[in-house]
């Protein structure tokens, strides 16, 4: 009876132990543009990412701080050992100057929920 009880107490410390969790690291989580142009046309860069967990890795969300930036992300789950991107837009028409821009990234990583990538440069107005 008590190795029962004992068992039955130790049953979640052991079910913990061996749980799968994804992970997520990227490549890079800033990009800087450097100077571009206004009426250059829109600029992107793709924040490459692998799943370095053990399940899968869901991106619930990627978000910009504001509407000059576009991200695009994966929609399915991103296996173990597998790779994909963020792919972020900036739009610089109407735009002159410096500027500096987050996408926030959330994730079913429970130790890691939320991600801040940056891009940055400055944008020559045009003629």
């Amino acid at each position: 009876m008590k190795r029962t009880a004992l068992a039955i107490a130790l049953l979640p410390a052991a079910v913990m132990a061996f749980a799968q969790e994804p992970a997520i690291t990227f490549e890079d989580t800033s990009h800087d543009f450097g100077t571009i142009a206004e009426d250059g046309g829109n600029v992107t860069h793709e924040f490459k990412f692998t799943n370095t967990g053990d399940a899968p890795l869901m991106i619930v969300n990627a978000s910009a701080s504001c509407g000059c930036t576009r991200p695009s992300y994966p929609k399915k789950p991103v296996a173990p050992g597998k790779t994909d991107k963020i792919k972020v837009t900036y739009v610089p028409v109407g735009r002159p100057g410096e500027f500096v821009k987050t996408v926030t990234v959330k994730t079913n990583v429970k130790k890691q929920k939320t991600i801040k990538l940056k891009i940055k440069g400055t944008v020559v107005p045009k003629k």
